[in-house]
């Protein structure tokens, strides 16, 4: 029997309360992805230099000395094995208040200039590394763009919210959309074009009724065949700052008897969550779901610990 289990925030919050599912977009990312692969018109095998021109992808990557911006593969991106460094650290509390301080959008070419201008944690598949970087993903919705000659928000709705009926799930198109507030201790942001600059990686609205609906096509197979899971069976560490998850292909697991839970859990949290507190897991051990939103930014870690006690805590 399938379970299902949502957990809400209070403040008059209900679940068909509108939230900002930040990170948890890139499973709709990752979703366009597979459908495509399935249906022959990209390979995460492909290098990224068969959909952007060389000269956007100049030094993207230089590591040590070397160049390494046309090897990087869909699949590099996908699993984060490119060892791209993000502008906005995951993770760091600094550069996070930096971001929410002005409401600034940054287009695709700009945010490729300020990657170009950092440098890399490793070269690509670099013993099995993988660090988590918002801009793997914001290359994979422009490949998506390019593949289908349309805007990431369409395909997004010819491939995901249609077939699914999700009529309050949207990817902002500019600052007129209805965009939520997010939280960073006890103060409230209003970022659109924060928002608007992320799609591919982070900028998707839902609520937790239409996030239960996606999670779950998303892993039962009702989008793309899932066999896919079975065929890539990654499952690399993340870097320190986001332990203990690991990423699998586009999607976060998170082990349950490691140390972190004194290994006193069983199996994995497979699915995503988000800077913004929000989460949407499924735990295969249970056959249960966990959608929600806290909607608080100071610690990243809050929303995946959260779900790992909730599950810890679940009786067969």
């Amino acid at each position: 029997m399938e379970m299902s289990h949502t957990v809400l925030g209070t403040g008059g919050k209900n679940v068909d309360t509108p939230f900002f599912i930040a990170s948890i977009t890139k499973l709709f990312t990752t979703t366009c992805i597979f459908i495509l692969r399935e249906q022959g018109k990209l390979s995460l095998d492909d290098e990224i230099t068969r959909y952007l021109k060389k000269d956007t992808l100049r030094n993207l990557h230089v590591y040590k000395g070397r160049e390494y911006s046309n090897k990087l593969t869909l699949s590099n991106l996908l699993f984060h094995t490119s060892g791209l460094r993000d502008v906005i650290e995951e993770g760091s509390n600094k550069s996070k208040i930096r971001a929410l301080d002005k409401d600034v959008q940054t287009d695709f070419n700009e945010a490729i200039i300020k990657t170009k201008e950092i440098k890399p944690h490793f070269a690509p598949d670099m013993g099995k590394r993988a660090h988590y970087a918002n801009i793997n993903f914001e290359i994979l919705g422009k490949i998506v763009e390019i593949v289908t000659n349309s805007t990431l928000e369409e395909v997004y709705r010819q491939l995901i919210f249609n077939p699914l009926g999700l009529k309050n799930t949207f990817l902002p198109e500019d600052e007129d959309d209805f965009i939520p507030y997010i939280y960073y201790k006890n103060t409230a942001f209003y970022r659109p074009k924060l928002l608007l600059s992320v799609r591919a990686s982070g900028g998707c609205v839902s609520t937790a009724r239409e996030l239960m609906v996606f999670i779950k096509a998303f892993f039962k197979g009702k989008l793309f065949n899932n066999t896919v899971f079975h065929e890539l069976k990654i499952n690399n560490r993340l870097q320190a700052s986001m332990r203990p998850i690991h990423y699998g292909s586009g999607y976060m697991r998170v082990p349950l008897n490691g140390f972190a839970t004194l290994f006193m859990g069983k199996g994995e949290l497979i699915g995503h969550s988000g800077s913004t507190g929000s989460f949407a897991f499924y735990y295969p051990e249970k056959d249960m779901f966990f959608i929600g939103d806290v909607n608080q930014m100071e610690n990243p870690a809050t929303p995946v610990r959260l779900v790992m006690r909730l599950a810890m805590s679940m009786k067969s």
